[in-house]
């Protein structure tokens, strides 16, 4: 996948007649960022999301990725602390702040339909298509604190040119012997849920998402900034890629844990500037798409569809 296109056009600047043409119905625009359907509308919306996507709601939901097994995983083991360390460090020493998360061209992702939970993802077009997966030093997406501007852990998306990838690779494996840096998949069928894979040896904790708006925020990536809406690929996707979350502040509950810690746990100093051209400052306003430069925000924000159907 490239960002953009050859002939120096942004794939963040799409037109209204664009994303009308690409989503045939899946997704309108609205003048309010919403909008209310009646019951019969519901009820034939209802009747579409079982149709063609019967995991897929209304709701935030997710569940366990083909070969996923949470069983093994453990916050004091010592791949766990080595990965956890690797991400750290990446986070430190290259993605310090917002500022240099556009320098390298992630771009940003503010959730409007089921609320940000005070943390924004940044995702990086050239690290999603590379091929690389579970790769701390190239991670796909970084967890931004909105009230700190501070990364506090990374999201990984298994996929390979933008195409989910399943089963994923496992975090570590004992009785295989492997860990991350080896990339090897659990030797699982395709349809296999955790649920029915879990091992007390291996470590997977992936996991994606079929609740309307992470389908909506990934359908946003791909058409937004990948340029999807010139393919024919317009529908909702029925659910998310496999993900993979790396905490790298404490969470009460895991480092790889499904939810963002509590904003106890992420209370942190501000980001001392910045870091890009801004009127608003990092521990006095919440960073969103209004703090951002021009050139980083799409004419297009989440907030201006109205999701219709699957």
């Amino acid at each position: 996948m490239q960002d953009g296109h050859e002939d120096g056009r942004d794939s963040s600047r799409l037109s209204r007649r664009m994303v009308l043409q690409a989503t045939s119905g899946a997704v309108a625009l609205s003048a309010v960022g919403s909008a209310r359907a009646s019951e019969g509308e519901g009820e034939a919306r209802g009747a579409r999301i079982d149709r063609r996507c019967p995991e897929a709601t209304i709701e935030p939901s997710h569940g366990h990725c083909a070969g996923a097994s949470l069983e093994g995983c453990a916050d004091d083991h010592p791949v766990t602390i080595d990965l956890q360390e690797a991400v750290a460090e990446t986070l430190s020493g290259r993605y310090p702040d917002v500022g240099s998360l556009l320098d390298d061209d992630y771009k940003p992702y503010f959730d409007t339909l089921a609320g940000d939970g005070g943390y924004s993802h940044w995702l990086s077009p050239e690290h999603i298509g590379d091929g690389t997966l579970l790769d701390p030093d190239r991670p796909e997406s970084v967890l931004v604190d909105n009230e700190s501007w501070r990364p506090i852990g990374v999201m990984f998306v298994a996929t390979v040119d933008g195409d989910p990838v399943s089963p994923p690779p496992v975090v570590y494996d004992a009785t295989a012997d492997v860990t991350y840096e080896d990339g090897v998949s659990p030797a699982v069928p395709e349809s296999e849920t955790g649920d029915d894979g879990e091992s007390p040896d291996r470590c997977s904790p992936w996991h994606y998402h079929a609740g309307l708006p992470s389908r909506f925020a990934w359908w946003y990536y791909r058409k937004v900034y990948e340029g999807d809406y010139e393919d024919g690929a317009v529908q909702l996707p029925c659910r998310t890629p496999c993900l993979l979350h790396v905490w790298t502040v404490d969470h009460p509950e895991s480092v790889y844990a499904h939810d963002a810690p509590p904003p106890e746990y992420r209370d942190r100093d501000p980001a001392d500037e910045a870091s890009f051209e801004t009127d608003a400052d990092p521990g006095e306003d919440v960073l969103g798409w209004d703090v951002l430069p021009d050139e980083a925000t799409p004419d297009l924000l989440p907030g201006e569809f109205s999701v219709l159907g699957p």
